[in-house]
């Protein structure tokens, strides 16, 4: 008994990439060719480098002449490579080469991952297209937002930081597009690239300019609801 698990321990494991499970059907490749295809893997993963169909049939459900033809077919997709290889005594022979199947996994991720990018993007702005308009109470003309879609995709704003420097204008009283513009320029010149910097960035301005002496004119008791606030168009 301890014999036979030895022998089945040492037999081994092949690791199989998960993405090739969740994109075969999308690489146009069947059940009968994936089962193939982890069978080629498995032999060359042993050491046997080209695998003949017999010796692949007789580990599936298939004849060798049903093998053959799925070999070629994975050969004329593109999965399977046939290359020439020589051994330390100069001996040439070949063997089958499954790189080009993970070039395409590779690209069919990358690929998926992209568009879920850019369907997350999407959807960011037209919340960011809302927020304005609800913070300005009416929709947003043409030129307003030609300017929310020229900070994102010519200035590359993140859509946070256009909402922080939003919420830097109504807390300034100055809700107008010109105003929030000279705040994302301050930002980018001054390397402000995060919520938690914009924030402090604002912070200090307001504490400086709260700081600052009064005329021997203004009165000396300052409303408790007014907020203080750095005038960005005066830079």
């Amino acid at each position: 008994m301890n014999k036979n698990i030895i022998k089945w321990v040492q037999e081994g494991n092949i690791t199989i990439p998960r993405a090739l499970l969740t994109y075969y059907k999308q690489l146009n490749i069947n059940e009968e060719e994936l089962v193939l295809l982890l069978h080629v893997f498995s032999f060359l993963e042993s050491g046997n480098d080209f695998p003949t169909p017999p010796e692949i049939s007789t580990r599936m459900t298939i004849s060798v002449s049903q093998c053959s033809e799925l070999l070629r077919k994975l050969i004329q997709k593109g999965f399977i490579t046939i290359e020439d290889g020589q051994s330390t005594d100069g001996i040439r022979f070949e063997k089958y080469s499954i790189e080009p199947l993970w070039e395409k996994l590779v690209q069919a991720f990358l690929l998926e991952q992209n568009q879920q990018q850019k369907e997350q993007n999407q959807q960011t702005e037209m919340n960011l297209y809302t927020i304005f308009e609800q913070e300005f109470g009416r929709p947003l003309s043409p030129f307003e937002c030609e300017t929310l879609g020229l900070w994102i995709d010519d200035d590359r704003h993140e859509p946070l930081i256009i909402k922080a420097a939003l919420r830097e204008a109504v807390i300034s009283g100055k809700l107008n597009f010109r105003y929030i513009d000279r705040i994302l320029f301050e930002w980018k010149k001054n390397g402000i690239k995060t919520i938690e910097q914009a924030k402090s960035y604002g912070n200090k301005f307001r504490q400086h300019q709260s700081q600052q002496p009064r005329a021997n004119n203004e009165e000396q008791t300052p409303r408790k609801d007014a907020v203080p606030f750095y005038n960005w168009l005066e830079q």
